[in-house]
Order: C-alpha cells, then structure tokens, then sequence
C-alpha cells in the first residue's frame, strides 16, 4: 500500500469508504469534516492506495500538546492484511515528528474488534471519561431523541 496526504480529487472516493465502513453519523458531515482539516494540518491527513484504489484513511491531529487519531478506515475487503496498521504507524510517525509526546483515540464502546486492534499494537485504555460538546451543528439527527429522566421529572427532583 502505498501512503500519501489526501488530494482534492480523493474527496468522493474518502466518504464513500468511510460509508463502507460505518463511521459517519448523522450529525457529521464527512465533506465539512474534510474542509476543517485541510485548514488544520492537512499534511496529517492520510490514504491508502493499493492497486489503484483508495482502501484506507487516517486524519491525525496534533494541536501541541496530544495528537488525535480520528477516521482510521480500512476497506472492509482489503481487512485483516496490516494496512490499518501501516497507516496508523504513518500518523503515529508523523505526529513524532512533530513533537508528539501521547495519541489519543476515540472507539466507540461497542466495537470490540478496533479495541483489540488497537491494543494489539500497543494503545492502552485511558482512566478518563471522553465528553463532548457540538459547537457547529452540521446537519440535524433524524433518529428521535431518546428519552431521558429529566423528561418525566423536569425539575430534577428525584419524583416524577
């Protein structure tokens, strides 16, 4: 596989693997995502071609005090080969290049197989509670807001 930074060209060839493999949610959209990064260090947005093809990304991050692993993507047919791995130690290189002393990651809880993955080549998990708080809205979430405590008890009394 060969790595090289994201080209403009590459836009539509991105999102659609992203798709493949399931990492874009309602509220992002991916296109937005790309135009933020190539304002911010776009030599840390990487992909993967193999045989003429865009089969992995990684958008790595590094504001001067952690660097951030965001969009790792492998195609769900070229998986299971080390391509996620070459990417991932192309940003981890490049973010030591850089000065970076720690990366951290984000997984969703309920993908078991990239927790393996990642521990598998050396990424432990952190004693600390990731939060977040959407500052631009870029597009509205179409499932239904669950429903929550404070629904039925709008004071926060304890008693509904």
């Amino acid at each position: 596989m060969q790595i090289r930074p994201f080209e403009k060209g590459d836009e539509d060839a991105v999102v659609a693997l992203w798709e493949r493999c399931a990492l874009v949610r309602p509220t992002n959209d991916p296109h937005r995502d790309i135009r933020r990064k190539l304002e911010v260090r776009p030599d840390l947005f990487l992909v993967g071609e193999h045989d003429g093809q865009l089969i992995a990304t990684a958008m790595a991050g590094y504001e001067g005090h952690r660097g951030w692993l965001n969009y790792v993507a492998v195609d769900p047919a070229h998986q299971r080969q080390g391509f996620a791995r070459s990417i991932v130690a192309e940003a981890e290189r490049r973010l030591r290049e850089s000065g970076c002393p720690k990366i951290n990651l984000q997984i969703r809880t309920s993908n078991q197989g990239v927790i393996e993955f990642y521990r598998r080549i050396g990424y432990t998990v952190d004693d600390v509670v990731s939060m977040g708080k959407r500052l631009e809205l870029d597009r509205q979430d179409p499932r239904p807001a669950p429903p929550t405590s404070r629904s039925r008890d709008p004071a926060g009394t304890g008693r509904a």
